[in-house]
């Protein structure tokens, strides 16, 4: 198993040991002696699962005060996800690790608690499957604009389709700092 840092404190790229033959392949998404090695130990709670259709947005979510921690990975198609720190306290506040995720490349993305997370699918249909470590919680739901200019990601898609909740995010800068209370 290949872990590669990024800019932002605890995101990880992971990419698994994949055995392949003639047969298709094997590769263990999850063994938690190995995560526990990286510094992911908190234990998951809820697995979810969505299919969507190519240029689908979702996000950039986040709970508030019951944040999650998301292993994300793809299990058909490909997405470019994202991970951005929404903690004022932060070093790297407002900044984003974007990556390729998909059926091809086997990788899996650690987004620790206190991070927004959003995806764009790049195929023409995408199943993203992810482990949280805290409960669906939607009152203590918050999110961000997918398009903050102050964030400035560079998504590959020109035109997504979003929901009406998440076109309706605000930018970062409209929150406060006691509205922000990531882990």
């Amino acid at each position: 198993m290949n872990v590669i840092e990024t800019i932002l404190p605890g995101v990880l790229i992971i990419e698994p040991t994949v055995h392949g033959d003639h047969r298709g392949f094997f590769l263990e998404s999850y063994r938690a002696n190995q995560y526990a090695d990286m510094g992911i130990r908190q234990p998951f709670v809820q697995d979810n699962h969505s299919r969507s259709q190519f240029g689908v947005l979702r996000g950039l979510h986040f709970q508030i005060n019951k944040p999650q921690g998301k292993l994300v990975r793809v299990t058909r198609g490909s997405v470019f996800d994202v991970a951005v720190d929404v903690n004022p306290a932060s070093e790297t506040y407002g900044q984003y690790v974007g990556v390729d995720l998909s059926d091809d490349n086997h990788r899996l993305f650690w987004v620790p608690p206190g991070y927004a997370h959003g995806f764009v699918v790049t195929s023409d249909v995408a199943d993203f499957q992810y482990k949280c470590t805290d409960y669906y919680q939607p009152a203590d739901e918050g999110g961000v604009a997918w398009n903050d200019p102050d964030i400035g990601i560079e998504w590959p898609v020109a035109e997504p389709t979003l929901s009406e909740k998440d076109l309706a995010l605000p930018r970062l800068a409209d929150y406060t700092g006691k509205q922000l209370s990531p882990a």
